[in-house]
């Protein structure tokens, strides 16, 4: 099970961090990402970290601003969100797979098989 917090209502400009729970489940073996879903659109990759926390990818609109980090000690993984702007409100996803690799793989939604109930995230001008 994964639960998302740390979600809200933000202005341009500011930061935010949300943070990712699991439970039931051999955490550290898992590959952690966050995707994000806007009205309208489909749900998109925003960052992901390898089982170990050595290696991550961005989504070139986030690359910069956003840092994903995990603390497998904890069962933890966040996303750090600085310099926000008002095209990235959605609702954040939190999900959790095996496969580590190609970045097609990694930024494809299906290759993850759990996924937390998302927190909103809104930013306004």
């Amino acid at each position: 099970q994964l639960v998302e917090s740390g979600g809200g209502l933000v202005q341009a400009g500011d930061s935010l961090r949300l943070s990712c729970a699991a439970s039931g489940r051999a955490f550290s073996v898992y590959v952690l990402a966050w995707f994000r879903q806007a009205p309208g659109n489909e749900r998109e990759f925003v960052a992901a970290i390898s089982w170990d926390g050595a290696s991550a990818v961005y989504a070139d609109s986030v690359k910069g601003r956003f840092t994903i980090s995990r603390d497998n000690a904890k069962n933890t993984v966040d996303l750090q969100m600085n310099s926000l702007k008002p095209e990235d409100t959605a609702i954040y996803y939190c999900a959790a797979g095996t496969k580590w690799g190609l970045l097609s793989t990694i930024r494809t939604a299906e290759v993850y098989d759990a996924w937390g109930q998302g927190t909103q995230v809104t930013v306004s001008k």
